[in-house]
């Protein structure tokens, strides 16, 4: 579900948690701004090891109110940085090993500003958002990450 898309006076352009793979297309295309001069772009993938353990798969999940807090943690990294545009989305459902995860990106002035805004939307966006990981490993063990 798409939770904000936001016009060229709005920095945050989109907010997203799908069930539907993710375009690295779309979100480019969303924070574009002749404005910026550097754009910082993260893209989180499956990886098929956690903890000295073999991920096979693994499924997310997201609470029924996680655009509202997915657009506290845009607005403040906005409100933080010189932000010129602001992007977001996350899946949900199941993902194999190398399936995108998530991808955010942040356009500003300068690249140093980008890259610190876009390490700050990452950290905060997986330390407060809703969204829980159900890791499969390979000995048919399975646990939950990020639920509380």
């Amino acid at each position: 579900m798409t939770y904000k898309t936001g016009t060229a006076d709005d920095p945050i352009r989109l907010l997203a948690v799908r069930d539907t793979p993710l375009s690295l297309d779309e979100v480019y295309a969303a924070v574009g701004d002749d404005a910026a001069g550097g754009t910082a772009l993260f893209v989180g993938t499956v990886r098929d090891h956690d903890g000295g353990r073999t991920v096979t798969r693994l499924d997310y999940s997201a609470h029924p109110g996680v655009g509202d807090v997915l657009r506290r943690v845009a607005e403040r990294t906005a409100a933080a940085f010189p932000v010129r545009a602001l992007a977001v989305v996350h899946r949900t459902g199941p993902l194999a090993v190398g399936d995108i995860a998530v991808i955010a990106a942040v356009s500003c002035p300068h690249r140093a500003e980008a890259f610190a805004a876009c390490a700050r939307l990452v950290e905060d966006l997986k330390h407060e958002v809703p969204i829980w990981k159900h890791q499969v490993f390979a000995d048919g063990t399975e646990e939950w990450v990020g639920a509380c």
